[in-house]
């Protein structure tokens, strides 16, 4: 398992909260378009087919894998996984 961000721009004002939704139930959490997720492959790939049927051309979602060392500051805790359970250092 692995931290991901996923960042959105969704322009129309139906499927914004639509993909949202999708976003915040796999976060940990996040500010506006932007969360931050922990995802194995099986989730990513969940992840992925739902934003898939609402995602049109207009439309813009990254996932992003954040680096094993990231630079954090303020607030920003790293999370690591382990096998049995995330720990945030």
């Amino acid at each position: 398992m692995h931290n991901y961000i996923i960042a959105y721009d969704i322009p129309d004002k139906k499927r914004l909260p639509k993909v949202k939704k999708i976003a915040y139930s796999y976060a940990l959490g996040g500010q506006k378009s932007a969360v931050e997720a922990p995802l194995d492959i099986n989730l990513m790939k969940s992840l992925v087919k739902e934003l898939e049927v609402l995602i049109e051309d207009d439309d813009k979602v990254n996932i992003i894998r954040v680096a094993k060392n990231p630079i954090l500051l303020g607030k920003a805790k790293n999370i690591v996984f382990e096998k049995n359970g995330v720990i945030i250092l």
